[in-house]
This record gives C-alpha cells, sequence and structure tokens, in this order.
C-alpha cells in the first residue's frame, strides 16, 4: 500500500513538532545575540568616548579608525562579549534551577544600564584624591549594582569571574602595545578596571535576562 504524505495549501510538507522546536530556539537565539551585540557595540562607543576624551585611554594615531575615536576592533570585541554574556546568564540560571525573579520589567533594565553608565562616567570625569579611593568607590557602586538590580549567586559569581578574565585579556593587550592606559597603578592598567568589566557583566546579564523572558512569553 502505498503511502501518502499530507501537504498542506502552499504546497509544502508540514514541518514536525521537534522540527518547529528546534528552528524557533535557534530564531530565537540569533535573535537575541544580534541584539545584544547592538547593546554592547552602542555601549563600547559611547563609553570608549568618555575614556578617550579624559585622555584615560591612549590608542595609537595610526589605529584611530572611527568617528568617536576608538580602534576599529574595539566594538565588535565588546559586542561579541556582550552576546556571549547575555546568552550565558539565563542558561546558567536554567541549569543552576536559579530563575532570576528580581525586578523583571524594562524599567529596572533601563535603571541598570543607567547606572552602569554613570558608574562609567564616574570612573572618567569624577577626580578623586587617589586611585585607593576611586577603586574603593567605584567597587561599592558596582556591587550595589549588582544588589540592587541581580542579587543572585551565580550572578555574582560569573561577573567575578569574567571580570577577572577581561582584566587579565587587557593586561596582554597593553604589555603588547595594543593601547595603553594614563597613569596606570595596577601593573599596566588602572585598579578600578575590574569593577568596571563587573558592573558591565551585571548590566548585560541583566538584558539577556529580560530578552529570555520576553522570548519565553511569546512562545507559550
Amino acid at each position: 500500500m502505498a503511502e501518502t504524505t499530507r501537504v498542506s495549501s502552499n504546497g509544502t510538507a508540514p514541518r514536525g513538532p521537534y522540527i518547529s522546536v528546534i528552528t524557533n530556539r535557534t530564531t530565537n537565539l540569533l535573535i537575541r545575540g544580534a541584539m545584544l551585540f547592538g547593546v554592547g557595540v552602542f555601549l563600547a562607543l559611547v563609553l570608549n568616548l568618555l575614556q578617550v576624551q579624559r585622555n584615560v585611554t591612549l590608542f595609537p594615531p595610526d589605529v584611530i579608525s572611527s568617528i568617536f575615536s576608538s580602534a576599529w576592533w574595539v566594538p565588535p570585541c565588546c559586542g561579541t562579549a556582550s552576546a556571549l554574556i547575555g546568552l550565558l546568564y539565563p542558561c546558567i540560571d536554567r541549569r543552576l534551577g536559579e530563575p532570576h525573579k528580581l525586578k523583571r520589567e524594562w524599567s529596572s533594565v533601563m535603571r541598570c544600564v543607567a547606572v552602569f553608565v554613570g558608574i562609567n562616567h564616574a570612573s572618567a570625569k569624577v577626580d578623586f584624591a587617589n586611585n585607593v579611593q576611586l577603586s574603593l568607590t567605584l567597587a561599592a557602586l558596582s556591587v550595589g549594582l549588582w544588589w540592587t538590580f541581580d542579587r543572585s549567586r551565580s550572578g555574582f559569581g560569573l561577573g567575578v569571574a569574567i571580570a577577572l578574565l577581561a582584566t587579565l585579556a587587557t593586561q596582554l593587550l597593553v604589555y603588547n602595545g595594543v593601547f595603553q592606559y594614563t597613569s596606570p597603578d595596577f601593573l599596566y592598567i588602572r585598579s578600578w578596571l575590574p569593577c568596571i568589566f563587573f558592573a558591565g557583566v551585571i548590566t548585560m546579564g541583566n538584558i539577556g535576562r529580560q530578552l529570555a523572558l520576553v522570548s519565553a512569553h511569546q512562545q507559550t
């Protein structure tokens, strides 16, 4: 007996439920990753502009190639890191069985972004008596950002781990002469840089969680 295949009205065979789920999940990840990449690139351009204007970060003249006085590779690197962090946070939440339930709305996410930009602005614009005072202040602000908008153990652990890795990578870049910091006080960089990285990780993690929450609601 010949086997028949049902065909939809447009002439194509319908997809099975498993294929549909896989396709939707992949499309969802790509869309969220692209949005996180765009946010990371935008924040990198704006925040690096603050650092360059204040002469905190110095790039060699031959690599300055954008209207924001930033090396061309900085925004794509920050965008890629932002996408990875934003996709990793909700995945870790699911793996650990620790769903993030604190202030899950876009207004809270926007406030988190505003605080993160404020912390960066303070590192570039506000004059402190010494670097130790500046570093302690930024550390307190960064931990306060985590406590206000996150409070999860996984968020804190990932923030610390990624901040340490980013700091090490920055040390290597400065050591190899890719760029430099004025008045470095922690080997080749500024001592407050890990605080900035930590706050950035928490911010992108919150954006990624909110995007994942919206996507989950749309699929249900």
